[in-house]
């Protein structure tokens, strides 16, 4: 199963306040244990949201929105992508995360959908299509 594990946005990391060399050791070694234990995937920190856009859509219609965004507690500072057996698994590692913030943080787990997912939806033609562009994806790298 994969897991998209969400580090929420604060006040500081709104306004770009970069992590202290010692949150960035912490964290570093955080994702060595995850890494070797064959659990992380992918892992970014993202620039804060004044730096960011949106996109709304109506119909055919699209309309961009320059940042920042109002309500923090509702944005993303960084994720992982994690593979895991379960949400349990998935849970106990985030329990041994450093604290993002080192005050009042949150940290949000959330599954990603597989192609098993969507049941009959998923014909064997897009199937198809879906391993196709995976390994278009990969050979890129």
């Amino acid at each position: 199963m994969k897991f998209m594990v969400i580090v929420k946005a604060d006040k500081d990391s709104e306004a770009g306040v970069m992590p202290s060399e010692q949150l960035l050791t912490e964290m570093t070694a955080y994702n060595e244990k995850l890494v070797a234990a064959g659990i992380m995937l992918a892992g970014e920190g993202l620039h804060p949201s004044s730096k960011g856009k949106r996109v709304k859509f109506s119909g055919t219609s699209r309309a961009v929105t320059d940042g920042p965004f109002a309500e923090t507690k509702e944005l993303i500072a960084g994720f992982w992508i994690w593979q895991c057996k379960s949400m349990d698994e998935a849970v106990e590692w985030v329990k041994k995360c450093p604290n993002p913030t080192g005050g009042e943080s949150e940290i949000e787990i959330r599954q990603v959908f597989e192609n098993e997912d969507f049941g009959e939806a998923m014909t064997p033609e897009l199937r198809e299509k879906e391993e196709k562009m995976r390994r278009q994806m990969e050979s890129k790298k």
